[in-house]
């Protein structure tokens, strides 16, 4: 059915009448709402299979599963220092073949009275029972008609023979145990502790950190930097990955530019650029950007032919004369879940359920650039956080302390951009529905209830899902209230 199909004629389209207040959903129901259709839509996508990607192309996905060990960590006796592998009580005779080093195996068994060199990550040989840093120890020469010389690490590294190609750290216990400090030759190297020598001191144990089959981190976990680092130690060179939501952005208006200045009645679109990078953010496939004139069939095609989980509009949400999209969604057969919302700026913002093929929503964000922002924070962050299943807390941070009096709105939520400043948050000018300067400075917006927020009251703040200048001082031309 197209739009002039429906059976729905324009003019029958309830709409807000001069003097009559909205058909407004509170703030707090409203994002309760939101997140009530995202774990309903998420209940229904059962038949969506998880991914399996390559470690690099895991990042900022979710697990789809529990993250389970393929081996032991570590997987053999490490050094966790570089100093000497000892076997037995000391001194220790220090064995004259070179440093074990890592990624190299130990090439014999240590006896008891024996040390080797050993550099941190290599694998212990088979009879150590200790590793002792090179700090704690110290080394003699001795042999026949030769005093016993006492020397340290440092000292050792000059006993490099003239002309040698070693440097200090290549000199092999060989060598080392020919050479004395003038060059003459010493019948061997002994080794002493400068400190008690606990058993397996220094030594990390095979599987001290998990083995293999153990469960290092739920379903769902979001997969950060420090996740990929862990799947790699554990074995891993791809990761099954939750399917992202899909979304689409249709940006609506014949008086948008995409490029160059405004001139004409014509001006730039700040919401294409910002809003495709802001869901990605939040954990959304942003499958397209589309720009949509004032047509209502234009519209109406393509909210019907998406294969979006979620449509992100913006514009068209009030009862101007080129608002089409309430009458657009009527003849679509969609449900209504939130027609408006007590929160300024934004109050016009919408949430539909589109019946048909799969469970699929759209968020209507009013066209002013803030009160889109506020939209996209009060329906479509709480959406997005249920069809990820939960894995993702939604960006907040409640009960901070406000520097200075907020104005705020008679009977409505009112959202602010605001700056930290030690244990505070101070909120910014430009603030204005039609204004993008405060957000771009802002490390958040302010919750402020009805009436306004009075200095050093507590306020939720709504935190922005990217890194901020949060606890720093503003950048130059931050302008406050």
């Amino acid at each position: 059915m197209t739009l002039k199909e429906s059976p729905v004629a324009p003019e029958t389209v309830p709409r807000p009448q001069a003097g009559q207040p909205h058909r407004a959903t509170a703030w707090p129901e409203a994002r309760a709402t939101a997140a009530g259709a995202g774990a309903a839509a998420r209940a229904g996508q059962s038949a969506r299979e998880p991914l399996t990607v390559p470690l690099g192309a895991a990042l900022g996905r979710n697990l789809a599963g529990p993250l389970l060990a393929l081996t032991d960590l570590p997987s053999f006796d490490t050094s966790a220092m570089d100093g000497w592998a000892v076997a037995g009580a000391g001194p220790w005779t220090v064995r004259e073949e070179g440093a074990v080093l890592a990624g190299h195996a130990p090439a014999a068994v240590l006896a008891d009275g024996e040390a080797v060199r050993i550099a941190t990550g290599a694998r212990v040989p088979t009879g150590t029972t200790a590793v002792i840093r090179s700090e704690h120890a110290r080394t003699e020469l001795s042999g026949p008609g030769h005093s016993r010389t006492e020397l340290s690490d440092s000292e050792l590294s000059r006993t490099e023979p003239s002309g040698s190609e070693h440097s200090p750290t290549e000199l092999s216990g060989s060598e080392i145990s020919r050479t004395g400090p003038s060059g003459a030759m010493s019948g061997g190297l002994l080794l002493h502790a400068l400190r008690e020598v606990p058993p397996r001191q220094d030594i990390r144990p095979r599987g001290q950190e998990c083995r293999a089959g153990d469960r290092l981190l739920p379903a769902g976990t979001a997969v950060t930097p420090a996740v990929l680092g862990l799947a790699a130690a554990a074995g891993y060179d791809e990761l099954p990955v939750l399917p992202r939501p899909r979304v689409e952005i249709l940006v609506l208006g014949d008086e948008l530019l995409a490029a160059g200045l405004p001139h004409e009645g014509l001006i730039r679109d700040a919401l294409g650029p910002m809003l495709g990078p802001w869901l990605e953010a939040l954990g959304a496939e942003v499958l397209a950007t589309r720009r949509v004139g004032d047509d209502a069939e234009e519209l109406y095609a393509a909210v019907t032919g998406s294969p979006a989980d979620l449509l992100i509009t913006t514009g068209g949400t009030a009862a101007g004369p080129v608002d089409h999209l309430h009458r657009v969604l009527d003849a679509a057969g969609a449900t209504l879940l939130v027609d408006g919302v007590k929160v300024r700026p934004g109050h016009p913002m919408l949430l539909a359920r589109l019946d048909g093929a799969g469970p699929r929503h759209l968020v209507g964000l009013p066209g002013n650039p803030l009160a889109a922002v506020s939209g996209l924070l009060t329906l479509a962050e709480p959406l997005l956080v249920a069809l990820l299943g939960g894995v993702r807390e939604p960006h907040h941070a409640p009960g901070v302390p406000v520097q200075d009096e907020v104005q705020g709105h008679p009977h409505d939520t009112r959202l602010v951009p605001v700056v930290r400043r030690a244990d505070r948050v101070a909120p910014l000018h430009y603030n204005g529905p039609a204004m993008l300067r405060g957000i771009a400075a802002a490390d958040g917006l302010a919750v402020v209830p009805p009436g306004g927020a009075r200095p050093g009251q507590a306020l939720e703040i709504l935190e922005l899902p990217w890194p901020t200048a949060a606890g720093s001082a503003p950048a130059q031309g931050v302008c406050f209230t």
